[in-house]
């Protein structure tokens, strides 16, 4: 006898929870993993061991997209997966990076009854710990709960830069979006929020910037970033610029503004000097050289101003490229418990 499944929506301090068949409120973890064959079995013992600590009051499914690993990462999973019922794997074609395959695991969980979705790093520098945080700021009704970085184990410099960044950022951001500092993603986003970023399609998401620019107020958890333990960091300069464009390309018309105003000045600056040069020549004809000198450093200084404002217009042409192919976020090779 073949048993209905029925959907059943109950509303909850002011949060809408989806059910699934053991009438259970279903959370839906997110991972993305490259080369992280060390981290898996833990983090996901330690994710299973959170909704353990809440006596199984919820349901929860952990997704791990892995990014075409070169070492055991995929075979750890399909292993894993074997044994946990509650993991689902998605197997990419390629390397589709650190943006768009998260982002692309988020809206994964539509395919599901989910009620929110988590979204934290495969390498153990965002705690699962920090779950129970984040469902109880959850419960008391917030769309979106993030943790925040107040202090970090990383490096010193790094940190210190990551906050220069943030405060330039945020002068920078002429979009009206609430741009937190030292926020990643990392945290707690409702099904509603969920359903918002599926309806951008955007197909180069920066989501920090995202759901700022939705307006959502979100419920802030300070915490201690912990040094990475196992593997080696794929944070590189290319990554790290390309993280810190994509927010200025999203949020802020102010860089091509100062390139025109700086065009305008450096143009009134030349003719000014120009025409100085032209009338001490005139009176002075014989004891005023021009010289080579002030013509090179003219020239080197002009065109190096012109080369790093023609790269910065160059980055909001490439954003505008991007987002006119509406290519995929994501191309899947290999779907593991779905």
């Amino acid at each position: 006898m073949l048993k209905a499944k029925v959907l059943t929506f109950c509303y909850n301090l002011s949060n809408t929870f989806y059910f699934g068949d053991n009438m259970k409120p279903l959370i839906f973890l997110v991972s993305s993993a490259y080369n992280e064959q060390d981290n898996i079995k833990p983090l996901f013992y330690r994710v299973k061991h959170q909704f353990e600590k809440w006596g199984n009051k919820y349901d929860f499914r952990y997704l791990i997209l892995d990014n075409c690993s070169t070492d055991n990462t995929l075979k750890e999973l399909k292993e894993l997966a074997k044994q946990e019922k509650q993991l689902s794997v998605i197997s990419n074609i390629r390397n589709f990076g650190h943006i768009r395959s998260p982002y692309y695991g988020i809206l994964c969980s539509l395919e599901t009854k989910a009620a929110a979705v988590i979204l934290l790093a495969s390498d153990l520098q965002d705690p699962p710990e920090m779950i129970g945080s984040f469902i109880e700021q959850w419960e008391k009704g917030a769309k979106l709960v993030l943790a925040q970085k107040t202090s970090s184990r990383e490096n010193k410099i790094m940190y210190f830069l990551r906050g220069m960044y943030y405060k330039t950022l945020k002068k920078f951001n002429d979009s009206g979006a609430n741009l937190l500092e030292h926020c990643t993603g990392f945290g707690l986003y409702d099904r509603e929020i969920v359903e918002k970023l599926a309806a951008l399609d955007d197909p180069y998401p920066y989501l920090r910037g995202i759901v700022g620019e939705l307006g959502y107020c979100a419920a802030l958890i300070p915490f201690e970033q912990p040094l990475r333990e196992k593997g080696l960091t794929k944070n590189n300069f290319y990554t790290l610029y390309d993280n810190a464009m994509l927010g200025f390309t999203s949020h802020s018309r102010l860089p091509l503004r100062i390139a025109a105003i700086a065009g305008f000045i450096l143009s009134i600056f030349s003719a000014l000097t120009a025409f100085v040069y032209l009338i001490l020549k005139l009176i002075f004809w014989n004891k005023f050289p021009m010289g080579q000198a002030p013509l090179l450093i003219a020239v080197f200084f002009f065109f190096s101003v012109q080369l790093f404002f023609m790269g910065i217009v160059g980055e909001y042409l490439g954003a505008v490229l991007t987002n006119l192919r509406k290519r995929p976020l994501v191309v899947e090779k290999e779907r593991i418990n779905f």
